[in-house]
């Protein structure tokens, strides 16, 4: 059985480049770990990121990962993982989505999707758990969902299906993982002022949001803080849970339901 003292030592974090990523990145590194960084599309988002690891004195190692060129390209959590000497947190980060009425999406698009944000996480999930099961000194495991883990959107099919598998996938992960010392849990953000949700470098807090509770979106930083939570000792004994950071945006179902004005949410 692992004891709280062995963490944190090394991370992984996909889809590190920009964004929840490399947020989670760099809090990582101020708790810490070494961290392994992995990039799609923007190669110099993800040396950026590694840059701010090093700042906090802790090793960066970058790969390239698609996660559409499966299930191959799920090597690179092994490559990380000899590159830092193992693996003591993988966070499951990369992730798209689409904005495209059910009866619009083409097979093609619901794949990229699915591969991407279940198939991929799945696979990262397996390679990153036996390397720590080998090394016998437990570990930790963060997937980022979404709110839509938990409640659907229009236009959002095949995303709202890949992270409500991806929710149970955790739960499942948690009942077998845990006699080995392994702890999983979600983090399902809501809005989140990222590129994904077209806010690069946007300061959320005067921006208006009627519909959360708290008016406002979200700082990627304040994603990275639960998950850096969830990777530390003090997280100890919580495993198989979902833990929405949304500013309550969640609990809106029936309020926004009982105050919409029009039917523009038919249509994404």
């Amino acid at each position: 059985m692992t004891t709280p003292e062995d963490f944190p030592r090394t991370a992984i974090v996909t889809g590190s480049d920009s964004g929840i990523g490399r947020a989670t990145a760099v809090a990582l590194a101020a708790a810490g770990c070494d961290v392994g960084i992995t990039w799609h599309e923007d190669e110099q988002g993800a040396h950026d990121t590694a840059e701010e690891v090093r700042g906090h004195g802790r090793r960066a190692e970058v790969r390239h990962l698609d996660l559409t060129a499966l299930p191959g390209a799920a090597s690179v959590v092994d490559e990380l993982a000899d590159a830092l000497g193992g693996v003591d947190a993988l966070v499951n980060n990369a992730g798209t989505g689409t904005s495209t009425p059910l009866l619009e999406i083409g097979y093609d698009t619901w794949r990229t999707v699915l591969a991407t944000d279940l198939d991929g996480a799945f696979l990262a999930l397996q390679r990153a758990a036996r390397r720590m099961i080998d090394a016998g000194r437990g570990g930790r495991i963060v997937n980022i969902t979404s709110v839509h883990e938990h409640q659907p959107r229009v236009g959002a099919g095949p995303y709202c299906a890949a992270k409500g598998g991806l929710g149970l996938l955790t739960k499942v992960a948690a009942l077998e993982l845990a006699e080995h010392g392994i702890t999983v849990n979600a983090v399902a953000p809501g809005e989140i002022a990222t590129p994904m949700t077209g806010q690069e470098d946007v300061d959320p807090r005067p921006v208006e949001r009627s519909g959360v509770p708290l008016r406002r979106p979200g700082d990627a930083r304040e994603i990275a803080a639960v998950v850096a939570f969830l990777c530390s000792p003090a997280a100890g004994y919580v495993t198989g849970a979902s833990w929405p950071v949304d500013g309550g945006m969640l609990q809106m179902g029936p309020m926004a339901g009982s105050h919409l004005t029009s039917d523009d949410w038919r249509r994404p």
